[in-house]
């Protein structure tokens, strides 16, 4: 589904309490975990070490960090709205983070995402709860479900 776009923060306001588009897949992949484990410095071989992994680990593959998941929500997000006249964005924090199931390497990610309050914020802005659940491709839970919230300035 393609990404809902508005003019601006007025138009936003009107989506409060609702659900912009479902976004589109993300494949997850070695190279990803990989990139992450050295931005993050955690290098845990259950992510990594992909002949360990496919030997020991119970998933029989390696796994995404779980904070892998909780990062792309930025990106998700602003895959599925853009406000026109927003001039930036910035992330403001979580709130109810859980990692409901693992991530393996080659899986497919997407956003499901609900406005649930819009406030004003400074002149500006506002600061924007969302609901997000990160959902995996076959799987019959999340990889991630958390309360994001994000300022927007005009």
């Amino acid at each position: 589904m393609g990404k809902l776009v508005l003019k601006d923060l007025n138009e936003f306001r009107s989506f409060e309490g609702k659900s912009p588009p479902t976004g589109e897949w993300i494949p997850i992949t070695q190279e990803m975990i990989n990139n992450f484990a050295k931005a993050t410095l955690d290098f845990q071989w259950i992510h990594v070490d992909v002949e360990k992994a496919t030997k020991h680990s119970p998933f029989k593959k390696p796994v995404a960090h779980g904070f892998m998941s909780v990062s792309l929500l930025s990106k998700m997000l602003g895959d599925l709205i853009e406000v026109q006249s927003v001039q930036m964005g910035v992330n403001y924090g979580l709130n109810k983070v859980r990692f409901p199931h693992p991530v393996t390497v080659d899986s497919k990610l997407r956003l499901h995402a609900k406005i649930t309050t819009i406030e004003d914020y400074a002149d500006t802005g506002v600061k924007v709860t969302w609901q997000c659940s990160v959902e995996i491709d076959g799987a019959d839970k999340p990889a991630c479900v958390a309360e994001f919230i994000s300022l927007m300035f005009e």
